[in-house]
């Protein structure tokens, strides 16, 4: 096995059964069904769920269930150490970016420059853009404002410009790191992050162009909307009423001065999770700001900031020696809890002082940016314990033994597993924890490329579908004022699209490395 694979560099300790294979394999369903239903039918909070499926898990398999619980809060602890704080992290650059207008000078400055024909591409680099280091849920109302307003000024149906952006939005969050999904399956399959960010950024850019602007030529088709007029000012909706020849510039701010930048009441009520992000973030508290916004090359300088340092690390891995003063260096830097440190940092300057903010402002820019994640730190830290419970059962054991009987592929089975999860429970972060605890013992037999290439199949999986379950789901709709129906057959058949163009992508590059 791969040093590189292993948490901390030695091989663990043999798994002793607690219990016959067919016992374990019952254990391991129903846990999964007691975490499935309480989430879907009682409504009750995944943290919650999958604590109590935990215990399930265990109890089923004969395990005493104080070693039940310990198994279960060694894997809270070890997935809050290793995951929890690049969460945080990442919350925080990401707030600093909205707070700092960085998020709407990429917007407007790539808007800005493209023609209506190669629009809903540059909808789907922003997308991309704004979902490298924003959780979903952000990144979706910050852009939602924005596909309303490009829809509206450049006269093109609303599907044409939103699922791009959209596209862009989604593949970043199921695909590529620091987001939580990816670095929770990175963290349980002991996945080289390196390896895992480069394929993954390889399979994300044709899943975009594929469920982005080329399928936004059908879902223009099937669901011939215009957009709402939630953001728009009463001068652009005077000039549209009037049907003015002239489109309203894309780029910059619009006529009357209105800017692509959501108000502080977050847009339309849709029951979904609190976020944060606009100015003074979606909460409606004043960030600090004076007025002016970072530069577009520093603002994209710095989000590519983590990234860069991330890579670099996994390039000094393949061609420099260890011992060497520069592996050395690239080896911390490129460390994921250093680089999204780093990135911080350089943001509070870039972001903070460059937008005008006092340090007051900076701080309280900080400061909102961890309440909302809150929830998904629990969803995350319970995940760990259920997968750690799973591992300790001797559950993964039979899981792998049976897998490696059969013929069926590994990356295909990791896909399938997310699959499920993500279409009964609708959380994409609850599949992807999932699938990563039942498929972690067959990461052990694997190559290193292997590995992050399951990594990306369970990524790929937790974006398959969604529907009704999902507040994503609900969001779009609210958003883009449409039926049910209309969302079935757009959002989520674009993510439906991700998903299986991103398996796709993955078992063919399987078949090559």
């Amino acid at each position: 096995m791969n040093p590189a694979l292993l948490a901390a560099g030695a091989a663990p300790a043999p798994i002793v059964p607690a219990s016959g294979t067919g016992q374990l394999i019952l254990a391991a369903l129903v846990g999964i069904a007691v975490i499935v239903v309480l989430i879907t039918r009682f409504k009750v909070h995944p943290f919650l769920s999958l604590t109590i499926g935990s215990l399930v898990v265990g109890a089923v398999a004969g395990m005493p269930m104080a070693d039940a619980v310990t198994s279960f809060s060694n894997g809270v602890g070890s997935t809050v150490a290793s995951v929890g704080l690049l969460i945080a992290l990442g919350a925080m650059f990401g707030r600093l970016l909205a707070d700092s207008g960085g998020a709407d000078q990429l917007v407007d400055t790539i808007v800005g420059r493209a023609g209506v024909r190669t629009l809903p591409w540059a909808m789907a680099l922003v997308g991309a853009l704004i979902g490298l280091p924003m959780f979903f849920e952000i990144g979706l109302v910050l852009l939602m404002p924005v596909i309303l307003l490009v829809s509206i000024r450049s006269g093109l149906s609303l599907m044409r410009v939103g699922i791009p952006a959209l596209a862009g939005l989604s593949a970043m969050h199921g695909l590529v790191p620091p987001h939580p999904g990816p670095l929770i399956a990175i963290a349980a399959l002991h996945a080289n992050l390196g390896i895992t960010l480069a394929l993954g950024v390889l399979i994300a850019i044709p899943t975009v162009i594929v469920a982005g602007p080329l399928f936004s030529r059908y879902a223009a088709r099937w669901v011939d909307v215009a957009a709402p007029a939630t953001f728009v000012t009463d001068r652009e909706a005077a000039l549209v009423g009037a049907g003015t020849e002239q489109p309203v510039p894309l780029g910059g701010t619009a006529a009357g001065g209105a800017t692509t930048r959501a108000p502080a009441t977050g847009g339309p009520s849709t029951g979904g999770p609190s976020t944060g992000g606009g100015t003074g973030g979606t909460d409606g508290v004043d960030t600090g700001r004076v007025g002016r916004r970072p530069s577009f090359g520093v603002t994209l300088a710095t989000v590519l900031l983590p990234v860069v340092l991330m890579l670099a690390k996994a390039l000094a891995d393949i061609f420099l020696s260890k011992g060497q003063p520069l592996y050395t260096v690239l080896d911390f830097i490129g460390t994921p809890m250093i680089a999204l440190l780093i990135s911080v940092i350089v943001a509070m300057f870039t972001f903070g002082r460059g937008s005008g903010m006092d340090l007051r402002g900076i701080a309280a820019s900080l400061e909102r940016s961890l309440p909302p994640i809150a929830g998904i730190l629990l969803i995350v830290a319970a995940g760990g314990g259920f997968k750690q419970t799973l591992i300790d059962t001797g559950i993964g054991s039979v899981i792998a033994d049976a897998v490696k009987s059969s013929s069926m592929s590994v990356l295909l089975l990791g896909w399938l597993v997310a699959v499920l999860i993500r279409v009964a429970t609708g959380s994409a972060t609850v599949a992807t924890v999932t699938a990563s605890g039942v498929l972690a013992p067959l990461a052990s037999g694997l190559s290193t490329s292997h590995v992050a290439l399951l990594v990306l199949a369970i990524g790929s999986g937790s974006l398959f579908f969604s529907h009704v379950n999902d507040a994503g789901f609900w969001l779009v709709k609210e958003y883009f004022g449409v039926s049910v129906v209309q969302n079935l057959k757009t959002w989520s058949a674009m993510e439906t699209l991700l998903s299986v163009t991103g398996l796709v992508l993955v078992l063919a590059i399987g078949l090559v490395v």
